[in-house]
């Protein structure tokens, strides 16, 4: 039973989940959330718990540790007992609870972590774009090379049955033995040019492995032919057409990070602003196990203020002012060369679909131009070479077609992600629909 061919839909899902591109993209996604995670640090309370043991015969250290344990008596005041006390075991506990009350750095270094956050998960569904029109490429890619294996290897058969034709009409006297020759040797040329298109099958399969992230897995069934060019052109035509309101991936994360720059240069000013945090905590000490004994309570507020400390302070101002104008100049690069690609994808369509017109006319004219010269060589009026060249020229025209099919299918891919668009809709092209991706909003 044969295997099922891999569909684009099919290879779109596995580069999803697969391709080296989106799994390092989730993974400094992931990591990002985590930061953004850790910056609540400074905004949420906490809750510590201690416990330990001393023994000492240090005289402050025993009043103090006698003390807290209540258990002090008349005869500790002794001049004797107070200089050379007996040694004194202590447990110690505690449970503290502190909570920041207004800690500016740590809430707009909260704010710029949380753009951080969301600009990961923008370059993350970027990447998922991204690849998948390499997928798209690699995938056809593929099947151009095993198209134009199959092309070549007509055309070999069909130049061995020219030479046989023209050593029979050596044979009858009608041609000379120049044109058995010549017939050899354009069957070599084509049997040449079948190898070499064997060896870029070979190495497209690695390209498409690669492209899904499954190098290793190069056994994959695909298509036999590329899809019409009345599909291609048709879903070339509607990308054309489409609107482009939404605003791509890239670009929002872009924007984002250019938020997170200028949140985090406005907490490096507030380094120089107070920070008021709270505290609330329960001690135990006694002489036998911990958090025995009589409890202790100590709530307060404490406000603290470092207005210099070693030029930290300015070095931060200076770093998150020059790391917001880097955001600043990549938001407006990342925003002119979306709409630059948005531009060269319109022509590089107008382009294709002009381009693959051509080729088709092209490959029924040079079919029909073969089949004519075929008969006149075989009446004798034509000669090998024009019968050669006819033949060549048909093998041409027919790759040609594909190529121009395979440079619209990338044309209408990079169209696609020119627009922001999710690719998914390219799957018409083999009737297989794929999850699509949610647009990415605006900031």
């Amino acid at each position: 039973m044969q295997a099922q061919a891999l569909s684009l839909g099919d290879a779109m899902r596995r580069g999803d989940e697969h391709a080296f591109a989106n799994v390092a993209a989730r993974g400094i996604a992931r990591a990002q959330r985590a930061e953004a995670t850790r910056a609540l640090r400074g905004v949420l309370p906490t809750l510590r718990a201690d416990a330990g043991f001393v023994r000492t015969t240090d005289p402050v250290a025993v009043f103090g540790i006698t003390l807290r344990q209540r258990s002090i008596t008349q005869t500790d005041f002794e001049p004797a007992k107070l200089n050379y006390p007996t040694p004194v075991p202590n447990y110690t506990a505690a449970i503290a609870v502190e909570q920041p009350l207004f800690n500016a750095d740590a809430l707009l270094g909260r704010g710029a972590a949380h753009f951080l956050s969301r600009a990961g998960a923008a370059a993350s569904r970027w990447a998922v774009i991204d690849t998948r029109v390499e997928v798209v490429r690699a995938y056809y890619a593929a099947i151009l090379a095993e198209h134009e294996v199959t092309t070549l290897d007509a055309a070999l058969r069909a130049a061995h049955e020219n030479v046989r034709q023209a050593e029979a009409l050596v044979k009858n006297g009608l041609v000379t033995p120049a044109d058995a020759l010549l017939a050899s040797v354009k069957a070599g040329q084509v049997e040449t040019a079948l190898i070499e298109a064997r060896g870029r099958a070979a190495t497209a399969r690695m390209g498409l492995a690669v492209a899904l992230g499954t190098p290793a897995d190069t056994a994959i069934t695909l298509p036999t032919a590329l899809p019409s060019s009345d599909a291609i052109t048709a879903l070339a035509r509607a990308a054309r057409s489409a609107t482009t309101e939404r605003v791509r991936a890239d670009v929002v994360a872009a924007q984002l990070r250019s938020k997170a720059a200028a949140q985090d240069a406005a907490r490096a000013k507030s380094l120089y602003i107070p920070r008021i945090n709270s505290f609330a905590r329960y001690d135990w000490n006694a002489a036998t196990q911990p958090f025995a004994g009589t409890r202790n309570w100590t709530v307060g507020v404490m406000a603290s203020w470092t207005p210099f400390s070693g030029a930290y302070e300015l070095a931060e101002l200076q770093a998150t002012e020059g790391h917001r104008q880097a955001a600043d100049a990549t938001r407006e690069g990342a925003q002119a060369r979306a709409q630059l690609e948005l531009a060269e994808s319109t022509v590089a369509l107008d382009v294709g679909l002009a381009r693959l017109a051509i080729a088709q006319r092209s490959r029924q004219q040079s079919g029909d131009a073969h089949r004519i010269v075929a008969r006149k060589y075989a009446g004798g009026i034509a000669s090998i070479v024009e019968l050669l060249d006819a033949a060549a020229a048909e093998t041409a025209s027919r790759l040609g077609e594909a190529v121009a099919r395979f440079a619209l299918i990338n044309a209408v891919a990079a169209r696609q992600r020119a627009s922001g668009a999710d690719l998914s809709a390219m799957t018409a092209l083999d009737g297989v629909p794929v999850a699509a991706q949610s647009n990415p909003n605006e900031p």
